[in-house]
């Protein structure tokens, strides 16, 4: 696994799986705000190449600001069975830790602000527990300001 390949220390909190609950119904299982839960998206650029978005549960990406701080004309969410041909991971259970191919990650700067963060582990109804340092130390993402208020 990615996480003890890399020396991350991290718990495991699992949760009865929603299809289509998203970051609310892991955060009310787990007792946490959805502001900590942060949701990993798979998008693509007007090319059609995939990139990694990390963003707060609570907040929407906003694609226009993303695309201009990738320096790409346009970026939008890939279609399910896309985003699990690049990332190897069932939707709803991606995570950005040992994709199929290294994407390009982009992290909304404010996660750093949080002491810990919950992120999905690799499966449905699975997340890790992680300081969001240890994105930056192991991902090396860009670090993007594109959060909207949801």
């Amino acid at each position: 696994m990615f996480l003890k390949a890399n020396k991350v220390a991290y718990t495991e909190h699992e949760y009865d799986y929603v299809e289509r609950g998203g970051t609310e119904i892991s955060a009310q299982s787990l007792g946490v705000t959805e502001h900590e839960v942060v949701k990993t998206l798979v998008m693509q650029d007007e090319a059609g190449k995939p990139l990694i978005v990390l963003m707060h549960g609570d907040r929407k990406v906003s694609t226009k600001n993303l695309a201009r701080q990738a320096g790409v004309k346009r970026i939008e969410p890939c279609k399910p069975d896309a985003a699990q041909r690049h990332s190897g991971y069932q939707v709803g259970g991606t995570s950005p830790f040992g994709t199929r191919k290294k994407l390009p990650v982009y992290l909304e700067r404010s996660i750093l602000e949080l002491p810990q963060i919950y992120i999905n582990g690799g499966r449905r109804g699975f997340l890790v527990r992680i300081s969001p340092h240890e994105i930056v130390r192991t991902l090396q993402p860009q670090l993007v300001d594109v959060a909207l208020q949801d």
